[in-house]
């Protein structure tokens, strides 16, 4: 019960409804090309896959060959490979389109990111990894600094979510809801607490697994040697649940049962991967166990 009540304490600090509101946020996107040929082939580009509703909408966010002096006007300014580009500019290359997307997304992913998913196609899946990954990290980071309390200033702050009375197992929850609330919004789908009341009941459902498996580690681990796996599984976890929405959002069903185990084992392997580097920085003399630890286990079983 107290469990269950530091999550409901810590989900309501999240707001979808600034989440929601960052997706309809209009945009405004200059386009310049050398002949109607180029422009038409952008804009197929963007607006491939969408709705005719959603494809309309979207048209008007595009703007073909404004004058060049207002270029800074607009949210982007995106060049066909036909024409004179300024010097750093985004280019739409024919050969590999999806270089614009990352180009975009590397510069403007926090304030324009789930806008350009909502509106044009090729941002959704891209902007979506990005979130999940970012997501899963913070979760790995948050589990490895709640048991060292001491890094917690150098290493991470999550200051939406934590609160005086928040567990950690609220906070990693609240942050996967979180996860949630952007990836719907970015696929174009209803975003809330009501309108994703399934998704949300799942999230927090799954959390008390995770929760006990993270337990049964730590204890049976001496100090420091339970601290990486213990955090390799919020990575995993955060991952699976990302993953698993996306797919649902976009096509409409999640992954199987084969799939799901088969995409958690490769995430607690990257994330036990990301979790030791991370010690290994700030706190070298648990890592050093670790290693230790890792190696004489190794041995072990091959002997064995």
């Amino acid at each position: 019960m107290s469990a269950t009540s530091n999550i409901r304490q810590a989900i309501q600090n999240l707001n979808p409804k600034k989440i929601h509101s960052l997706g309809e946020r209009p945009l405004n996107i200059a386009l310049y090309a050398a002949t109607p040929e180029d422009y038409r082939d952008i804009e197929a580009y963007l607006l491939d896959g969408l709705t005719e509703a959603r494809r309309q909408e979207s048209l008007t966010a595009l703007h073909r060959g404004p004058d060049p002096s207002r270029a800074l006007d607009f949210d982007l300014a995106i060049y066909d490979e036909s024409v004179i580009t300024p010097r750093r500019s985004l280019v739409f290359r024919r050969d590999q389109p999806e270089q614009l997307v990352s180009d975009v997304l590397k510069d403007h992913e926090d304030d324009l990111g789930i806008a350009l998913a909502r509106s044009f196609t090729p941002f959704r899946v891209p902007f979506a990894k990005r979130v999940i990954q970012r997501t899963s990290r913070e979760n790995a980071l948050f589990s490895l600094a709640t048991a060292l309390p001491d890094v917690i200033p150098s290493v991470f702050e999550v200051p939406w979510a934590v609160t005086e009375f928040a567990s950690d197992t609220a906070v990693l929850t609240a942050n996967q809801v979180r996860m949630a609330f952007l990836l719907a919004a970015a696929s174009d789908r209803e975003t809330g607490y009501r309108e994703q009341k399934s998704e949300i009941a799942s999230v927090i459902g799954g959390a008390f697994g995770w929760r006990a498996l993270a337990r049964q580690l730590i204890g049976k681990v001496p100090f420091g040697g339970g601290l990486i796996p213990k955090a390799a599984i919020a990575y995993a976890a955060t991952k699976l649940v990302g993953v698993s929405l996306e797919r649902y959002y976009r096509v409409g069903y999640t992954y199987t049962r084969d799939e799901r185990n088969q995409i958690y084992t490769q995430a607690f392997e990257r994330g036990t991967g990301i979790v030791s580097q991370i010690l290994k920085r700030v706190r070298p003399d648990l890592w050093e166990k670790h290693a230790a630890r890792a190696e004489q286990d190794g041995l072990g079983a091959r002997r064995g």
